[in-house]
């Protein structure tokens, strides 16, 4: 289990999975022989599988505790969900509360959820099915989404052409906790949501993708979720993850968040990023250099 102190805060990495998924030439094209030369030293065996081909993805959640508060960010993709074209997280069935209660918080003892976008494999422990229906798994927490994401996935969602939005988690992870009253909305910009952390808005990979900022004691730290999902992206910071709902923007946000991390030090937590999962970004001639050493 990953825990680190930050401050007066500490941060724990909840896993869901940390499986091979995608072929990496298949995910980034501009990707050579040449590059693989030059990055092999580092890409195997946490980030790319060279038997296979394919990128290492974990999928986690960051237990953060601070203030006397318990903050669970990103809820991954829940377990007996069916995700078409994604074998890898396919009616998963893994022990992810038993984690999150060895990590030191039951469901019942998150205080927020804060979820850097809703794509279906950051929402998914959002909710739990009892007796036939979705309800909230953090029976006492506020969840915190993105008010331009809840809209745009609102309307995915209606259109008989494009929904159900998300794989159907739209409606199964998102929806009751608004029907329930349980939702507090952001919008764009910048939002200081207590005393150590603030929201900084960086669409682009979904239309109202936030990343978070922590501070503590003059140590700061940056919860990224898909800014970037493989630490390639920071060496090459124009390669896109395929799915996005503006490319370009998400070209512009991630240099934002590269630019933010590398100035001020701080610590970085993505979403996907394989072992160890945390790390840093300096800033280099050529652009930019990730510093994640197990």
């Amino acid at each position: 289990m990953t825990v680190l102190t930050l401050g007066q805060a500490t941060i724990t990495r909840v896993e869901e999975t940390n499986l091979p998924g995608y072929l990496l030439r298949d995910i980034f094209p501009d990707f050579t022989d040449a590059l693989l030369a030059e990055h092999k030293s580092w890409l195997a065996p946490h980030h790319y599988e060279a038997e296979t081909g394919k990128i290492i993805l974990s999928v986690h959640s960051w237990l953060l505790q601070v203030g006397g508060k318990k903050i669970l960010i990103d809820s991954c993709c829940g377990n007996n969900k069916v995700k078409p074209g994604r074998p890898f997280w396919h009616m998963l069935n893994v022990p992810y509360l038993e984690r999150l209660a060895a990590a030191g918080a039951r469901p019942e003892e998150i205080d927020l959820v804060m979820c850097t976008h809703l794509h279906h494999d950051h929402v998914g422990w959002n909710t739990q099915q009892r007796d036939g229906k979705w309800v909230p798994t953090f029976p006492n927490a506020r969840y915190v989404f993105s008010k331009p994401d809840v809209d745009y996935f609102s309307k995915v969602d209606a259109d008989p052409k494009e929904g159900p939005a998300e794989l159907g988690t739209f409606r199964e992870c998102v929806i009751p906790i608004l029907e329930h009253g349980k939702a507090d909305l952001v919008s764009g910009g910048s939002h200081q949501l207590n005393e150590f952390i603030e929201i900084d808005s960086a669409p682009g990979h979904s239309p109202g993708h936030v990343f978070f900022k922590l501070e503590s004691k003059g140590e700061r730290a940056a919860f990224i979720g898909d800014v970037w999902h493989h630490l390639l992206q920071v060496y090459y910071p124009d390669w896109n993850f395929p799915k996005n709902s503006d490319a370009e923007q998400a070209r512009v946000s991630r240099r934002k968040v590269l630019d933010y991390c590398a100035s001020s030090g701080a610590l970085v937590f993505p979403g996907h990023v394989g072992l160890p999962f945390a790390g840093r970004i300096e800033r280099a001639q050529k652009g930019y250099v990730p510093h994640f050493k197990p």
